[in-house]
């Protein structure tokens, strides 16, 4: 695949992440006349352009879509849900990489070893270049100039985002015209896309920084888990201010404007304030739920990770959970999606997320649709209709891409009823999950029920989970299930029915399976087609970097205080 070199900037907070034409931090307006249509805001007349509500909005539309989910994400795939979600599915073992070394999508998502057969030791794959190796080898200016280095697309991306929103804040004083709910609902956008921002960098990076005005340098660089707590500052100002909205003509005259048209269908139409507030409610039961550990491993309830860079939910942390959740995102609520338009998109049909890039033979897709994946799904689940055998089996090299499956084109089969759609590279088809949803919601509160002795009620959660998506399997509530037995219900349908949501690797990290079995973790039971034979019960051991470096372009233009914590990962 074709390596496409940026050609503007990214200011965060901080100093300059990649030397670019243009001089200054990129905002992108949305033009009123046309969706999506972009206006450079760099010109000498933008700043005067925001001076009412279509250019307010307009102004915070493009910071979150553009300047969030578009610009700078043109080296492999064209967006935000390409390539920086990539690596998340790739580690979660939900796509493997394709041929050559782009992006090192090759090697970020390989384990360091494994075994084919339990029994057997000579089908053991020892990884000649761990991940860890990959990562700390390639985070140099240079690779990231040459497209090899995988830390900085998500941070830039982010950073931008938040950049993007402080200056959206800094134009409503611009606009006097504006009432108070309406000023209150843009205020609200920022806040929520800030905290969607700051929850991506504290659960993947180790280390991060808090930014809080526009284009500020900012050296002081805090641990991961300050990063988080600065997320659930913001989503708890977004749902503050959302409740304190008293005229909703006004709030729904604002929030039509800032989502993007194409996604106004299905469920991506425009949340009510009160649904709003369930998805910042699911957000912040996100932010605990991924960020700590709650390992099952090798059916182990009781299992340990003796080296990790995280610590062990609690019964606390779960009834918190559980809190949340209650409060969370109900079925049929509207959240926030993404949709894919022929012209004029923030990301296009076939390149803009992890499931276009995959929905295509797969002899030649550039991520392939993992083994473990569809294993996830029982017998019968009327969801495998989103994958085919027809094109055959792909050999990969001697890791663990080979698949016997390619994922459909949604657009050119008639799914089962309820069956989401997970690929597509036609316009339109797909729903991409930007933020929670009614099924990540269920799951959360699922197996917060499970860890806190309530496994009935997990089983008729995760049941539901499944009829919301047609799978059309036996119901296990029906069943009597020990905790253990539950939670492999529970491992199963997270991975499955969140799959391409940018959650997988969170997953797999917090039950422990992508630690080393050497210190307690590891992936077993699997499907593996290695050496053309596949086999059921192989052993995976991962040992990936539970949280990444701070990427060099950061710190080499914006050294650390010294006051700053660690930017490079103690635990590996």
């Amino acid at each position: 695949m074709k390596k496409n070199k940026l050609i503007f900037t990214y200011r965060t907070s901080t100093k300059l992440l990649v030397s670019a034409a243009l001089g200054i931090s990129i905002l992108l307006l949305v033009s009123c006349k046309k969706e999506l249509d972009v206006t450079n805001p760099n010109s000498p007349t933008f700043s005067g352009n925001v001076t009412n509500e279509t250019g307010i909005t307009s102004y915070a539309k493009g910071a979150v879509y553009w300047n969030g989910f578009s610009y700078g994400n043109g080296w492999l795939g064209d967006s935000y849900f390409s390539l920086p979600w990539g690596y998340i599915e790739l580690m979660g073992d939900v796509v493997g990489g394709g041929q050559g070394s782009n992006n090192q999508t090759t090697t970020m998502g390989v384990p360091d070893r494994f075994q084919a057969d339990p029994t057997d030791a000579t089908t053991v794959f020892n990884n000649p270049s761990p991940q860890v190796t990959i990562i700390r080898s390639f985070n140099t200016t240079a690779a990231t100039a040459n497209a090899n280095n995988a830390l900085i697309y998500q941070w830039a991306s982010m950073y931008g985002l938040i950049n993007a929103c402080n200056l959206t804040l800094d134009q409503i004083a611009n606009v006097p015209s504006l009432s108070a709910d309406k000023v209150t609902t843009i205020k609200a956008w920022a806040a929520w896309w800030k905290g969607f921002a700051y929850s991506q960098i504290g659960s993947l990076y180790y280390a991060g920084l808090i930014v809080d005005k526009s284009n500020t340098i900012v050296n002081t660089y805090v641990d991961k888990n300050a990063i988080i707590a600065e997320s659930n500052r913001n989503l708890n100002l977004a749902a503050t201010l959302l409740g304190g909205i008293s005229n909703q003509a006004d709030y729904n005259a604002i929030i039509s404007q800032l989502i993007p048209k194409q996604n106004q269908v299905g469920l991506g139409q425009p949340p009510s304030s009160a649904q709003w507030i369930r998805s910042i409610n699911t957000l912040l039961a996100r932010n605990i739920v991924l960020n700590k550990l709650s390992p099952f491993v090798n059916g182990n309830l009781n299992a340990t990770i003796t080296k990790s860079s995280t610590t062990v939910m609690t019964t606390a942390d779960w009834q918190n959970v559980i809190t949340l959740c209650n409060k969370g995102v109900q079925q049929g609520d509207y959240v926030f999606t993404g949709r894919s338009t022929a012209a004029n998109s923030f990301f296009t049909a076939a390149g803009g997320t992890v499931s276009s890039l995959a929905a295509i033979s797969n002899q030649n897709s550039t991520f392939k649709v993992s083994e473990r994946l569809v294993q996830q799904f029982k017998s019968g689940d009327a969801r495998l209709a989103n994958f085919t055998t027809a094109q055959g089996t792909f050999y990969g090299d001697a890791n663990t891409n080979s698949t016997r499956y390619t994922l459909v084109d949604a657009a050119n089969v008639s799914l089962p009823n309820k069956v989401p759609a997970l690929g597509s590279r036609t316009a339109g088809t797909i729903e991409v999950y930007i933020g929670p949803t009614y099924e990540e919601n269920q799951l959360m509160l699922a197996e917060a029920n499970i860890r806190t002795g309530n496994v009935p009620a997990a089983l008729l959660q995760i049941d539901a989970v499944r009829a919301s998506q047609g799978a059309n399997v036996s119901p296990v509530s029906s069943l009597s299930l020990t905790p253990a037995q539950a939670m492999n219900e529970l491992t199963m349908e997270r991975l499955a029915a969140l799959a391409f949501r940018g959650l997988s690797y969170y997953d797999l990290r917090r039950w422990g399976w992508t630690y080393s079995t050497a210190n307690g973790g590891g992936r077993y039971g699997c499907n593996l087609i290695y050496k053309n034979t596949l086999y059921t019960n192989s052993t995976f051991n991962y040992n990936y970097m539970d949280y990444w470096d701070v990427p060099a372009d950061e710190i080499v233009k914006n050294p650390p205080a010294a006051s700053s914590v660690a930017v490079k990962n103690p635990n590996f």
